[in-house]
């Protein structure tokens, strides 16, 4: 299996909002560092949306309360991916519209086109970005691999049940220290 590293809405303001553990970062950051030494592609993903927010309807409360506080708006101070996580040139950065990082974006293309079936996942929030891609991953038929701590959410409880009960379903559910064992060591 090809795979892939997801790093999802680890932006500025997202991390601001989302993330209270102050080594998170460093975790995350670990498996970036790990993923680019075992060859393992990075591929970023963050929710951009458009200026007056025409994708966003009144139906979907998630992204109607982001458009009703003007968040997210495509270039933007908070929309760009911490700095402590950023991209190398070259790396893919994927903008999607959706919860999912499949949805308003291009990511099933890019991962197609470079022969990729399986996905690590990582980003804020577990029950938002992580719990959409794995849905939609899952249906997509990638295999999948969560980074539980390089997962965060506001809730502790609501992550916990999802890395603990809902994700072992459908993917391996490991630590950034387990799953660099298994990838740099490979």
């Amino acid at each position: 299996m090809s795979s892939a590293l997801l790093v999802m809405d680890v932006q500025r303001a997202v991390v601001d909002i989302a993330v209270d553990d102050s080594g998170y970062l460093p975790r995350l950051r670990r498996a970036i560092d790990g993923a680019r030494t075992a060859g393992i592609p990075v591929i970023y993903v963050v929710i951009a949306l458009r200026p007056g927010f025409p994708e966003v309807g009144t139906r979907n409360k998630p992204l109607a309360a982001i458009a009703s506080g003007g968040l997210f708006v495509e270039g933007e101070p908070g929309t760009e991916i911490h700095p402590d996580v950023a991209p190398r040139p070259g790396e893919v950065v994927v903008t999607k519209r959706r919860a999912s990082a499949f949805s308003g974006s291009d990511l099933d293309v890019v991962l197609r086109a470079r022969g990729i079936d399986g996905l690590v996942l990582t980003g804020v929030a577990t029950s938002a970005v992580v719990l959409s891609t794995v849905c939609q991953a899952n249906d997509l038929d990638f295999g999948l691999t969560v980074l539980s701590d390089a997962c965060a959410d506001t809730d502790p409880v609501l992550h916990q049940a999802l890395t603990e009960r809902l994700f072992p379903q459908w993917a391996d559910v490991v630590t950034v220290d387990d799953w660099l064992k298994t990838v740099v060591l490979a």
